[in-house]
């Protein structure tokens, strides 16, 4: 993967130095940054430099950091907390990870600073049970950090004591929402409750709590070392800094990438990720997980910030970019997402979870050729309410994979409606395998291979496969050295 383009922030120490040694970390700045805001900084005047750097909050919401920190500085309270949201449940998703497997020091000096700014003694990590080495290896360096009074009791010497804990998560994609991680950390159910007041205000256990992801806290030592102006003269007018997108899906190059806001789409998939495999044309790319929209062609020179994304029917969300060929179909792709938020509804509010269901039953409609126009007005109708009906971000935002794909590839769920046809070839219900008898030469591998014996036929002479017993596993197509069997 071509680093031309990129620019490590967040990952800057990432695959540099060894994780458990809290050595090399130093000899890369490492807590420079938390002594001079302990030593020659109020908390103000940290709060102050991470607002001028204009970061906004990198796990989706894209809210600005430095307001957040000052919101929970001036809320009163004998007690706060840090609270670092590293519940990452995107599909394709694996930036946080990344970090704290490969940097965990970074985000404990950030959260030691947070702490200093809104006066907290206390810091957790909320972290999901399914990241053992990123667990281990937090673990490791918290210890290193106490043994060098990095955490613990009157840090530098200068009163401020700070330490942190870990809580860990079970998987629930809802939990990345703040209020539910909190829920969750409480050990209570993880869902979401309606704001305000918000976390800043009333959080982990009623008190005032600044809740931030991996990735950006990652970037707050940086801020400090090299000041709020080297920051915000990276990226756009209103998105600064850098990014970093997990690539994957039917790619050259798939990875992790870091590069500044403002970068387009076709740098990213083209120049970064080398372009499409095999060959094949570029369909879609979806942004933002489960919560994002799918793009097109046309959405190519798209410069990527948080403001442009939703422009387009997408959204940043926490980093995730998923990119699809010709042989996807949009609707099976609609429908993979919906079926991943049904799972991952908590059930609280009736929009999200019967509303999705529904959702996720017109779509499995449409994909078996049983659909009819009404289901597709449905289909949008319901959407809209969805979107507006719901209590957090998971149901408001569930919707935009059917929007979008609607928007962008209106033909194809036509084509499934009215044609009874997949054109990508997806969609096993309006599959059909056929022989073309000029091709066929009788070979008969692929009746030797059909595991339900639906293909007829003697030696030498035309097959035929039986449509009413094929079960369109594809053993035939795959079998077939003739080029005698096409999908239709």
């Amino acid at each position: 993967m071509t680093k031309h383009k990129q620019i490590r922030i967040a990952l800057r120490n990432c695959g540099v130095i060894d994780p458990q040694a809290i050595g090399e970390y130093i000899a890369r700045d490492g807590y420079q940054a938390l002594a001079t805001c302990l030593t020659k900084m109020t908390p103000e005047e940290v709060i102050d430099q991470i607002k001028k750097s204009g970061l906004r909050g990198r796990g989706g919401g894209g809210f600005p950091t430095g307001l957040k920190f000052e919101i929970t500085r001036k809320s009163v309270s004998d007690q706060k907390y840090v609270v670092c949201n590293a519940d990452e449940g995107d599909p394709g998703a694996f930036m946080d990870r990344s970090i704290l497997e490969g940097d965990p020091h970074s985000v404990i000096e950030a959260m030691a600073i947070c702490g200093y700014c809104i006066g907290a003694d206390k810091g957790l990590v909320y972290i999901r049970a399914e990241y053992p080495l990123a667990i281990e290896r937090l673990k490791i360096a918290l210890e290193q950090a106490r043994e060098m009074g990095l955490l613990g009791k009157n840090i530098f010497n200068t009163g401020f004591s700070f330490d942190i804990e870990l809580r860990y998560g079970a998987g629930a994609f809802v939990c990345g929402e703040e209020t539910a991680l909190i829920h969750s950390m409480e050990g209570l159910r993880g869902e979401p409750t309606f704001k305000p007041p918000f976390p800043s205000v009333s959080g982990y256990l009623g008190k005032p709590t600044n809740v931030n992801n991996v990735e950006t806290f990652a970037n707050i030592p940086v801020i400090i070392n090299k000041g709020a102006g080297w920051f915000s003269a990276i990226g756009t007018e209103k998105s600064k800094g850098t990014k970093v997108f997990a690539l994957a899906g039917k790619i050259n190059n798939v990875g992790l990438i870091e590069v500044p806001m403002g970068t387009t789409l076709r740098e990213v998939i083209y120049e970064i990720g080398g372009g499409i495999r095999n060959g094949k044309k570029f369909k879609a790319v979806q942004t933002g997980g489960p919560s994002g929209g799918c793009l097109t062609e046309k959405h190519l020179d798209t410069p990527i910030d948080y403001d442009n994304l939703i422009a387009a029917g997408s959204m940043m969300g926490s980093g995730g970019m998923i990119v699809m060929d010709e042989d996807n179909c949009m609707v099976a792709v609609a429908k993979f997402y919906l079926d991943f938020t049904v799972d991952e509804s908590c059930g609280k509010c009736a929009p999200c979870r019967i509303g999705n269901k529904r959702l996720y039953e017109l779509l499995d409609k449409i994909t078996q050729g049983k659909a009819t126009m009404e289901d597709i007005s449905n289909l949008k109708n319901l959407c809209t309410v969805i979107r507006d009906a719901s209590l957090c971000g998971l149901g408001q935002t569930s919707s935009n994979p059917v929007l979008s794909t609607l928007d962008n590839f209106y033909d194809e769920y036509i084509g499934h409606v009215v044609d009874h046809k997949c054109a990508a070839g997806q969609c096993k219900a309006l599959m059909k395998y056929v022989v073309i008898d000029e091709n066929c030469v009788g070979c008969t591998a692929c009746a030797r291979n059909c595991p339900v014996n639906a293909i007829s036929g003697e030696k030498k002479q035309v097959h035929f496969i039986h449509q009413d017993i094929c079960i369109k596993c594809g053993a035939c197509y795959d079998r077939c050295k003739f080029n005698a069997i096409e999908i239709q």
